[in-house]
């Protein structure tokens, strides 16, 4: 019947299936074939979607990702062997307004995520281990509650009369203690896992790399080891990224990556600058030709390559490598 596709055509069709995830709902397209449909997001909206593409030859699942909320349709849908991408939601709205489309609605954004994963081929992104996704819960909680401590002392600095001090000193005195349970948990579960309390003895063995730091790159950077030097200082947002045009040479600056490793590794360089001696010449080398903000980036940048080879080569650091 003219305008109909069947089960045995659509079949043959390689389909891109983009997911605009929220709190509720799943939007779904099926690119070429321009079917459309809309599922909760639960596991029991999961078991329709994956019902309803089990029917087809997808070749990518191209999910936006979007804090907590895209990960069990990540997880169902590779446990149930398709190939899924998960994107910078950023990318993936440049990529909407290059191709011509300015409105924005959730079924509009499927379909352009089906597009871009037709038009990119963006490489499948496994999930997380959930003992590693529930580690990085605990260690983003006392990265919020920090600079919730930060905050009010603060303004405990800048308070003048006596009952806001009391006040503040005892949510100070609350955050602190928060804070403690949070980094006792953090330690326990590294312990348990045999893999992650080797990766984590490997990176504070490195001088200015503290627990915190280690914690913070074992979950914010869960490439170390499998990736590349330039890859890893790219994924820091560490790298410089060439601005060049005709006879032009740019300036090279840093930007995008993960800014959360990127934070915590800049106070790691300013501990290492004082207790690691070849970072600290190669600082000071540094700073005779260049502004100090550059040559702590050079040091982050130092830290988080000299991260990545260790835990490739499992070996602690040493002052001269064998």
């Amino acid at each position: 019947m003219q305008g109909k596709v069947s089960l045995n055509q659509s079949a043959a069709v390689r389909v891109y299936v983009g997911i605009d995830v929220c709190k509720e709902r799943l939007d779904v397209y099926l690119h070429p074939l321009g079917r459309k449909l809309s599922v909760a997001n639960s596991r029991e909206g999961l078991v329709i979607l994956k019902r309803e593409l089990a029917n087809h030859d997808v070749a990518l699942v191209v999910i936006e990702a979007t804090a907590k909320y895209h990960r069990l349709a990540q997880r169902m849908l590779h446990a149930a062997g398709l190939r899924v991408a998960v994107i910078n939601p950023l990318r993936s709205r440049l990529f909407a307004e290059a191709a011509g489309q300015l409105a924005k609605t959730d079924p509009i954004d499927a379909r352009m995520l089906a597009i871009y994963g037709q038009s990119l081929s963006p490489d499948a992104t496994p999930p997380v281990p959930e003992i590693l996704q529930e580690l990085q819960e605990i260690v983003r909680a006392r990265q919020e509650a920090t600079a919730d401590l930060t905050a009010f002392k603060n303004r405990r600095g800048a308070s003048v009369g006596a009952f806001v001090k009391r006040e503040i000193d005892r949510v100070i005195k609350g955050l602190e203690a928060h804070i403690e349970r949070l980094e006792v948990e953090i330690a326990r579960r590294i312990k348990a896992d045999p893999a992650l309390r080797q990766r984590y003895r490997i990176l504070v063995s490195v001088p200015g790399i503290g627990p915190t730091v280690a914690a913070v790159l074992l979950i914010g950077m869960t490439e170390l080891g499998s990736c590349s030097n330039k890859a890893a200082a790219l994924l820091a947002g560490l790298a410089p990224i060439a601005r060049d045009s005709g006879a032009k040479e740019g300036k090279r600056h840093i930007r995008g990556g993960r800014g959360f490793v990127r934070n915590t590794l800049y106070m790691a360089a300013l501990a290492a600058v004082r207790c690691n001696p070849d970072l600290k010449a190669f600082f000071q080398r540094l700073c005779s030709k260049y502004p100090k903000k550059y040559a702590l980036t050079a040091v982050m940048r130092k830290l988080v390559v000299l991260a990545n080879t260790l835990v490739k080569e499992n070996r602690p650091w040493q002052p001269i490598r064998p």
